[in-house]
């Protein structure tokens, strides 16, 4: 065989049917990653689990990630990602997973797909190629979404916050940055559910997570029991608290417009009051066309958020700046910087006691170094 993507795709297929594990596909536009590990939380009680390893979620990674299936693994949660048509369908092929999720479809991979309708088409590719069989777990509160959904026949279990979901969440009471307590819904049934981590996006995940959880027929009391132990994800609206305390929101894994709303959003509404908020971003890549647009839409959402300082990075650092200055920041508190180092300095320079500094950014951005050089600067 002259391809050998497509031969490594096919000995990955053929070791998973060799294999008795329930397998759990998950897509989306943006939380992927967070709602894998969530899955994985939940299914781990009573479960020996495989589970997707870093990055692994392409048409490579994945199959290397189901060639380490071994006969103790009862259950695969395996991400699936990708940049343009036909990926989500091949990836589903080798994967031919008994329960599929669909997240959310938002702007992400804009280069390689050119519109939302187009994501949501990608996305829809996990419906069409599922066997029949098989249930998909979707994001009810998603429109566009659900508009795919409906023109399909496969078997549905919905979650979201709307009441019209399978899977519900019910009398939401936020912990500020410390997390989020909720009630998961079911049916005439509800259970209550603890997260670590803080946000509604967050509970979105855990939703999805629940879901699979019922599809799968595990019992909500264990299922409960594993959302309580996910403690966060490095790099994933991860919280640093540092001295004089000040908070530091690590969320420097990766960024698109629709994470960076949700994950902005959460620091604007669950900062600690008389705090101030300094927020660095990187490029979100992969926008093509839309990018202009988007980066000047990134300046407006940190100055509709509250923050006192705004830091800059990369190729539309600039349209960054000018979304913050049309939308009202001072042009004193905004600043384009050139490299990693040098936010750190500028954000350094800036923070005092009790503020909480909020860093985003493409994986190729690297923040990671500011997150690690103000932690390091601030222990010293």
């Amino acid at each position: 065989m002259d391809d050998t993507l497509r031969a490594l795709g096919d000995l990955a297929a053929w070791w998973r049917r060799a294999h008795h594990a329930k397998v759990v596909g998950i897509t989306g536009s943006s939380g992927k990653t967070t709602a894998k590990e969530m899955t994985a939380s939940v299914l781990g009680i009573g479960h020996r689990i495989l589970k997707t390893q870093r990055n692994f979620n392409n048409l490579i990674g994945l199959p290397l990630t189901l060639l380490s299936l071994e006969e103790q693994h009862e259950r695969a949660v395996l991400e699936m990602g990708m940049s343009r048509p036909g990926e989500i369908a091949r990836l589903t092929e080798i994967a031919d997973p008994d329960v599929g999720v669909i997240l959310n479809v938002g702007m992400a991979h804009m280069e390689g797909l050119l519109s939302l309708e187009g994501i949501a088409e990608a996305k829809a590719e996990l419906m069409e190629e599922i066997r029949p069989e098989a249930l998909m777990v979707l994001n009810g509160d998603d429109e566009l979404l659900m508009k795919k959904a409906n023109a399909t026949s496969r078997k549905t279990l919905t979650f979201g916050f709307g009441e019209r979901n399978d899977v519900r969440a019910g009398r939401v009471q936020s912990c500020g940055l410390n997390g989020t307590r909720f009630e998961m819904k079911y049916g005439q049934n509800s259970w209550p559910a603890e997260l670590k981590v803080p946000g509604s996006h967050n509970i979105m995940n855990a939703l999805a997570a629940c879901a699979v959880g019922i599809a799968l027929g595990e019992k909500p009391e264990k299922f409960m029991e594993g959302l309580s132990l996910f403690g966060g994800i490095k790099g994933r609206f991860g919280i640093v608290r540092l001295k004089g305390d000040i908070i530091l929101v690590d969320d420097t894994y990766n960024a698109n417009p629709s994470s960076l709303r949700a994950a902005m959003e959460t620091v604007g509404t669950l900062r600690p009051e008389r705090s101030r908020l300094i927020v660095g971003l990187g490029d979100m890549l992969e926008l093509g066309s839309a990018a202009v647009e988007a980066h000047r839409n990134a300046g407006e959402l940190v100055e509709r958020v509250g923050a006192v300082h705004f830091f800059a990075m990369g190729v539309h650092a600039r349209e960054m700046e000018q979304g913050a200055l049309a939308a009202g920041m001072p042009l004193r508190s905004v600043k384009i910087v050139q490299d990693c180092e040098e936010m750190a300095e500028k954000i350094m320079a800036e923070m005092k006691e009790r503020d909480v500094i909020f860093l985003k950014g493409s994986r190729r951005m690297g923040l990671e170094r500011v997150s690690e050089e103000i932690q390091r600067r601030n222990l010293e």
